[in-house]
């Protein structure tokens, strides 16, 4: 099991990420969860074999079609979660 914390900045809120985020990483079989933050950044904790944060983490370098990235700052993340969620904004 990998578990990654994510800083996601660029144009991603107001654009469905969040959501989007959350059903690709249901799709793919990740746990863990998603929110906004006050900077306009989002945060994201990725939990699931090697595979599976490979490819969430693929999809967040682009995101939903409205999106903009910029960058996906990735770290060692840590805990064990049932599922995905949307968190409230931070």
């Amino acid at each position: 099991m990998e578990v990654r914390h994510l800083i996601i900045t660029g144009r991603v809120q107001g654009v469905c990420f969040r959501a989007s985020m959350a059903q690709e990483a249901r799709r793919l079989g990740v746990t863990g969860w998603v929110r906004n933050r006050a900077d306009g950044s989002v945060e994201a904790m990725v939990a699931g074999d090697a595979e599976q944060v490979a490819a969430i983490m693929n999809w967040a370098r682009r995101g939903p079609p409205q999106a903009q990235v910029e960058h996906v700052a990735v770290e060692l993340g840590s805990g064990h979660y049932d599922t995905f969620e949307q968190r409230a904004s931070l």
